[in-house]
């Protein structure tokens, strides 16, 4: 179930009927019905009210994004703070709040949200409306990335790549710099960062079986090992080779596409596989890309975000401040992780970086050349040059990217 965000809270909304009054309408109605659940609103009020819509239509941005955007209880407030950073009316957003957060915080998201009259006009933005249990480290956690891939996809709109990311994350490029970044890559390029030498990992999480409980039980959530085998543990697959890696990712539409429908039946394998696997959302994706023989040749070795980690490396990053803001800028990665909530590090990449005036406001952009509310509610004003402005952030990412593609690089880390 999604909610889409219109100017009031969620739960209200009034619901649309097609109602067929002769034969030939009543099966047009049938042929269409899917399109009109998957849009809502959006087809009953036509493009006149929506710039957005019609702005697309003479000068689209070069590629386009769907973001998921995962917060837990207490997650509410810089969950929307993240949304308007990264809002952009070419982009999807899905946000998802667990269940564990109480029903109040999950009023408290959509009020926040749907404060924002540029989402409603724009129709991008959805709240999952039966939000699942997740369960720290276990299966549920892939789920509900998943959840949100089919979610994305079923709603028919244009994405080129799909991002997940935490509500204590935070972009370091506006969302013009990622949209001129990306106009110049192939659209099936995966950014996941990947390894095949477990190490560790071999004993603590490929090997031991577990069980999260939120899968099967309602309202428990909790990673067990069951008392017949904290003994027996499994032995390493030899049917696939297993990889491991950031559960941070940026995939391509066509990646999402197959591991969703799963044709060649890879997919549901592994996911079958990982659903007893600690912490599956650091394998999932790099094993199916890996053995997959149509993306194994197009999966990036880098997950795309600057993330600082004590020495040696514990279970959680370091919460990132000021004093790491200039190697975060020099790092050229487009987004960063984890802030702690209302950090003043954050109030200075929206400042130097996004050049957003406010937490209200938006980030600098060819759609939103001021950041403000009341000028970003109309692309086609006078004085709009282009649906992309690009600044500085561009050439970072592009100096990134150059790098990363390199033949020097591309190749030697990939899938190894």
């Amino acid at each position: 179930m999604v909610m889409r965000v219109r100017g009031m809270v969620m739960g209200g909304g009034r619901e649309f009927v097609v109602t067929a009054f002769f034969t030939a309408l009543l099966v047009a109605s049938i042929l269409l019905l899917p399109s009109l659940l998957l849009t809502g609103t959006r087809l009953s009020s036509g493009t006149k009210n929506r710039p957005f819509l019609a702005a697309s239509a003479k000068g689209a941005p070069p590629v386009s994004f769907a973001y998921l955007i995962s917060a837990s209880s207490g997650d509410a407030s810089r969950a929307a703070r993240l949304l308007a950073a990264l809002y952009h009316p070419a982009n999807s957003y899905l946000l998802h709040l667990d269940l564990e957060a109480p029903a109040e915080e999950h009023r408290r998201l959509a009020e926040l949200v749907s404060g924002h009259a540029v989402y409603a006009r724009a129709g991008n933005v959805w709240i999952v409306g039966k939000p699942n249990l997740v369960t720290y480290r276990g299966a549920t956690m892939l789920s509900t990335t998943l959840h949100a891939v089919a979610l994305l996809l079923r709603l028919r709109r244009r994405w080129d790549w799909f991002v997940n990311l935490s509500a204590s994350d935070y972009p370091l490029v506006t969302q013009d710099d990622l949209m001129e970044a990306f106009s110049g890559l192939p659209r099936d390029l995966n950014f996941i960062h990947h390894t095949n030498h477990l190490g560790w990992k071999i004993k603590k999480r490929a090997r031991p079986v577990v069980l999260d409980t939120a899968l099967y039980e309602s309202g428990t959530s909790e990673l067990i090992r069951p008392a017949n085998l904290t003994t027996n543990l499994r032995k390493v697959p030899t049917a696939f080779n297993l990889f491991t890696g950031s559960a941070w990712t940026m995939l391509s539409r066509s990646f999402a596409e197959y591991v969703t429908m799963g044709w060649d039946n890879l997919p549901r394998t592994l996911l079958l596989y990982h659903a007893n696997i600690i912490s599956s959302p650091e394998f999932y994706f790099q094993t199916v890309a890996c053995n997959s023989r149509r993306f194994r040749n197009a999966t990036v070795n880098h997950d795309l975000r600057f993330v600082r980690w004590d020495n040696p490396p514990k279970q959680h990053p370091l919460h990132l401040t000021s004093r790491d803001l200039r190697r975060m800028v020099l790092s050229g990665a487009p987004f960063a992780r984890k802030f702690r909530e209302g950090d003043p590090v954050l109030d200075r990449i929206d400042r130097e970086i996004l050049r957003r005036r406010g937490p209200g406001q938006f980030s600098y952009g060819g759609w939103c050349s001021e950041g403000e509310v009341a000028l970003c509610s109309n692309p086609q004003e006078p004085g709009r040059t282009g649906p992309v402005k690009p600044g500085a952030g561009s050439r970072r990412l592009k100096a990134l990217m150059s790098k990363t593609l390199s033949a020097r690089n591309f190749r030697r880390q990939q899938c190894r």
